[in-house]
């Protein structure tokens, strides 16, 4: 398995270990207003969903733009889901990504990526998954941040964890 289909088997885990933690909690934990990145639990799952959404899009050769209005409205749409619809709607999407690895060939390949807010560059579809990755890694920070102003503890998901759990060996995370 080469290093960023690896990085995203972490985030796909990673993802699922913290809805695991937030199923333990009283469901209305997804909803309260906390002062912070996200007003709520559940609109920082649902960027992390679209985002993640417009990526996959974009590695399958789907112009930025295009992917951005087909998938940015999932944010609003996923803002009354429970941690049990979102596990799914990841580990759903997480095998779609598993199912794109299969197909390549070259994750060195670039394309040329017209994002709309930052400007064309040349990409090579390893770095998009690298983003994809980071960026839940970042939203996940939010996310736990967000359960302490709660008065929840969070739950360890680091990369370091996946290594000792052996998910990393695994590919059905």
């Amino acid at each position: 398995m080469n290093h960023p289909e690896q990085m995203f088997n972490y985030h796909s885990w990673a993802n699922q270990v913290l809805l695991n933690r937030i199923k333990e909690l009283p469901s209305a934990v997804l909803r309260e207003e906390v002062n912070t990145s996200f007003p709520t639990i559940a609109q920082a799952f649902g960027h992390i969903y679209a985002v993640e959404s417009v990526w996959y899009r974009v590695l399958n050769g789907v112009r930025m733009q295009e992917a951005l209005e087909m998938c940015m409205p999932l944010e609003k749409e996923t803002l009354l889901h429970s941690a049990d619809h979102f596990a799914n709607d990841f580990a759903q999407l997480a095998e779609q990504y598993r199912e794109w690895f299969r197909r390549q060939e070259d994750l060195d390949r670039t394309i040329l990526l017209e994002n709309p807010y930052a400007g064309t560059r040349e990409t090579r579809l390893s770095e998009i998954v690298l983003h994809v990755v980071n960026h839940g890694t970042y939203h996940r920070g939010n996310i736990s941040a967000m359960l302490r102003q709660l008065g929840h503890a969070s739950t360890m998901n680091d990369y370091s964890l996946f290594w000792y759990q052996g998910a990393g060996n695994s590919t059905n995370l």
